[in-house]
């Protein structure tokens, strides 16, 4: 008799659960478990190409932190505001699944920086995702990263591309392997879509 009163109890105990969760219990998300960094200029990053790519990663599941090279308030060429969580120089590509250059004109500044290169490389070599909007796969390019590979930049970066090996697409998104690049912010988008994919993908032995 007490085994099934228990039973009716824990019974009870869950429906109510249910109904505060509004009837139906939490699904997992695609991208549950995943980590992604974004990284922004300290000034004139594109407001889009960070906004866009980091709602969809979020509504995804996957857990976001923005880096910069200072962790004061960044401002976008649009007057988006943004608080770096993490300092670019101390970021390790081993803490996260994704590493994500966001474009503006801003990112000029990581073309040939030392900390954007190393993380780049170091998530190069540990099979992360690897991402780059606008005029941020020249990071990647310059980084020898590129080489032999698909990709695509804002218009103005297609020499830049070209010069370091790449090969160019005229797609507002390009992926080679687990390295994803688009050309501006009308594709921010689709470009977080495309980075989700990836992230989704099972890392291949």
């Amino acid at each position: 008799m007490r085994s099934v009163v228990g039973v009716l109890v824990a019974t009870l105990a869950i429906l109510l659960g249910c109904a505060e969760q509004g009837g139906k219990p939490e699904t997992a998300k695609p991208l549950d478990g995943k980590k992604a960094v974004l990284v922004i200029a300290p000034k004139d990053f594109r407001d889009e190409e960070l906004q866009e790519p980091l709602a969809v990663l979020r509504e995804k599941g996957c857990e976001v932190t923005v880096a910069c090279s200072s962790l004061d308030e960044a401002v976008g060429m649009l007057g988006a505001k943004a608080k770096p969580q993490a300092l670019l120089k101390e970021v390790r590509a081993a803490a996260f699944d994704a590493v994500v250059f966001v474009g503006g004109v801003g990112a000029s500044v990581y073309f040939d920086d030392p900390a954007a290169h190393g993380l780049a490389k170091e998530a190069a070599a540990g099979g992360k995702v690897l991402g780059a909007i606008c005029i941020a796969p020249s990071i990647l390019a310059r980084a020898g990263l590129l080489k032999g590979r698909r990709a695509t930049a804002w218009a103005d970066q297609k020499d830049d591309l070209e010069k370091h090996g790449a090969k160019w697409s005229d797609g507002p998104v390009a992926r080679d392997g687990r390295v994803v690049t688009a050309d501006g912010p009308k594709a921010a988008k689709a470009f977080g879509e495309a980075l989700a994919n990836a992230l989704a993908e099972p890392l291949k032995p």
